[in-house]
Parts: C-alpha cells; structure tokens; sequence
C-alpha cells in the first residue's frame, strides 16, 4: 500500500510540474538536452509554442526553475520560453572550456534556431547577463533578435554586441550601478536603459514590490521590438 502511494504521490508531484493554468490557458512543459559547442551538454525547460522563442539565463544563486513564473507569462504570450541551467547546475556539464558560460547560451539560441523559431531573444541576470552579452559578441551576425540584460556582470569589448536591440536594467542603489552605465554607454545602437529604484540587483527585483513592473517592462520591450 505505501508503495502504491508513494507512486501515485509522484505521479501527482510529476503532473504539478509539468501543466500550469492560468484562467483556462494550459501551459505545459517539459526538459530538453542539447550539446554546448565546446562539447558540453545543456539542460533546459522549454515552455510554449511558436516562432518566437526567449532563452533565460539565470544568476548565480538562482537556477532555470527560477525563471517560471517568466517562463509561463512569456509562453501565454504565443513566445517559446526557454530557461535554462549552467554548466555545474542541475544535469548541466561543462565542456572542454570549463568555465565558458556564454557556450551554453549559443548552445540554447542554435536549439532554438534549429528548432524552427524565426526571433530568438535573449534574457540574463547577473552572472546569466554577463554570459548573454559575452554571447551576443561570439554570436552570428542575426543570431539574437533581441537581449536584455539585468545587472549584467561586465564584459570585455561590449561594443562588439550584436543584437536587433539591447535593453539594460539597474537598480539606481545597487553596487554594479556604474559598472552597468558604463557597459550601456559602450553597447551599440538601437539600446534603452532603465533605472529602477532601491538596491535589489538582476533576478532579486522580482522578489520586490517592483517585480511585476519588471515582468512588464520585459513583455512590453519583447512584443514591442518583435512586431516591427
């Protein structure tokens, strides 16, 4: 009998995470693998449909579960949401270059490509911001439609950022402050940068009372840019 349970109890634990509702809306989705170009391989949750599609790039403390409630709004928004971990997170591994990060953002954006999506847009936190942008400069010419970067870790050479339009996101109190003004003045046109109030840094402001300003703020600039 408890063997019977403890299935069962799975089998319901496996259902919650997999399908969410929102109003009559299903959104399901499940974990894909994909190798990273230094020979790596990358785990990832794919939400949605469509032929526009989003990768998610988490911070350091965070991981691709982090992203969900993104993920879901970005999937109810027709976008393919894709949020996925770095190597030494979850079943992701590193490859030949152990500690090249960007290598699994190119390999999220080539699966996504591959996968038939038009528009691939990036979004990264933090440390995930940092390796987006490192991304964005190893990228082929109209490999990412658009990125936005929270708090981004600098990077060398960001105007060699390649991109249809670059959004950068700060909190006007936080320590990467300038080092992030100093990224957006060096980052090529067409950009925006926003500023928001108190000190919460990258995927920390969703946990604020500013965190559905920045879910808006993010759906606003993706829908916006995408129908042009």
């Amino acid at each position: 009998m408890r063997a019977i349970l403890a299935v069962c109890l799975g089998l319901i634990l496996f259902m919650t995470a997999a399908v969410s509702f929102s109003g009559e809306q299903e959104i399901v989705w499940h974990e894909v693998t994909f190798p990273s170009p230094d020979s790596g391989t990358v785990s990832a949750d794919i939400y949605g449909s469509g032929d526009r599609g989003v990768v998610l790039a988490h911070g350091r403390i965070f991981d691709k579960v982090s992203w969900r409630p993104l993920a879901l709004k970005l999937a109810r928004e027709g976008m393919i949401a894709l949020p996925i971990d770095f190597r030494g997170y979850g079943s992701s591994k590193a490859g030949d270059q152990e500690n090249a990060l960007y290598n699994d953002v190119l390999a999220a954006i080539a699966y996504l490509h591959e996968s038939g999506v038009k528009k691939v847009s990036v979004i990264g936190g933090s440390m995930g911001g940092g390796a987006a942008a490192r991304a964005a400069v190893e990228s082929k010419a109209g490999a990412i439609d658009h990125l936005i970067l929270l708090s981004p870790v600098p990077i060398e050479q960001p105007e060699a950022i390649s991109a249809a339009s670059i959004l950068y996101v700060v909190s006007a109190e936080e320590g990467l402050f300038e080092a992030v003004k100093s990224q957006y003045k060096k980052a090529p046109e067409p950009k925006r940068l926003e500023v928001l109030a108190g000190d919460a840094h990258a995927q920390h402001i969703f946990k604020t009372s500013l965190g559905p300003d920045l879910t808006k703020l993010i759906l606003e600039f993706l829908c916006a840019e995408i129908e042009h």
